[in-house]
């Protein structure tokens, strides 16, 4: 996919970056019966407290259902390549062989009048979906299961894919995800075939403030621009340092660097290689 570059007629659009979709997308409308209302909340949770900061605002927009777990082994048509404002993938629309249509992330290389099959005879081309077990070795993949039948919860974002690497004798296989980590995953968990689409999404350039807003994304005050009572990095006359051994959130927390995750969660046995090792 081409970006087109703008000319800087304005101060936004000097540096302003667009995807060219006119050569992939086919259909601008959504199957109307695979859309459902998205509500917002704008960070806020059930007593009305805000607990994701920064959240609001922006563009109207409805969420397409994903089949995840392509579950049906009717083969499907590509009717349509489309645009997802949920995701930074594109989508293609299916129709199976009994006229059911369905959506699923679209991987690099697919088109409209293709078939894609769901099973563990299907062939080992973009779009189809198969368990790990009947997959070769060494392919890349993508939309990978982590629990039977669960769907698709890892690798689904645009221009990323995974590598089978082996498959062992206790019912497991290794795989190595985008971000470098190798973790164990069940020969009978499902993955499609191929590298996700839209690959140059991380070219494009925002521009301008104003599409970030659109997106429902509010701005951020550096914490160092504020008063001591209102975040541990302001005050100071002029530009000052922090004043802390580390950079702390506004709640007197450390923010960079620290380590969240459990160091007792039970799936750290299926990691054979963490994505920051040496």
């Amino acid at each position: 996919m081409a970006t087109l570059k703008y000319k800087p007629t304005t101060p936004a659009r000097r540096h302003m970056s667009v995807p060219v979709y006119k050569d992939i997308i086919t259909k601008d409308v959504p199957e109307k019966s695979l859309v459902v209302i998205k509500k917002k909340h704008a960070g806020r949770n059930s007593y009305g407290r805000i607990t994701v900061r920064h959240r609001g605002g922006g563009n109207k927009v409805k969420y397409r259902i994903i089949d995840f777990k392509r579950l049906s082994t009717v083969p499907a048509e590509v009717i349509a390549i489309e645009y997802d404002p949920n995701r930074t993938a594109y989508i293609a629309l299916l129709q199976n062989e009994e006229g059911v249509k369905s959506y699923i992330i679209a991987p690099e290389g697919l088109k409209v009048g293709d078939k894609v099959y769901s099973g563990a005879d299907a062939d080992i081309k973009p779009g189809n979906a198969l368990p790990l077990a009947n997959i070769p070795v060494g392919t890349f993949i993508n939309s990978i299961e982590l629990y039977p039948g669960k769907g698709a919860q890892l690798v689904r974002s645009a221009g990323v894919m995974a590598q089978l690497i082996s498959k062992e004798a206790n019912g497991m296989a290794q795989v190595r995800l985008p971000s470098g980590e190798v973790r164990f995953i069940r020969l009978d968990c499902k993955a499609v075939i191929g590298q996700i689409g839209n690959i140059d999404h991380d070219t494009v350039k925002v521009g301008k403030a104003g599409k970030t807003r659109h997106k429902g994304i509010r701005p951020t005050v550096r914490g160092s621009v504020m008063n001591p009572c209102d975040h541990p990095h302001g005050g100071g006359e002029g530009k000052s340092p922090i004043g802390h051994a580390n950079p702390m959130t506004p709640w007197g927390k450390p923010a960079l660097g620290l380590k969240t995750r459990n160091k007792k969660a039970r799936t750290d046995k299926f990691i054979v290689r963490r994505r920051n090792a040496k």
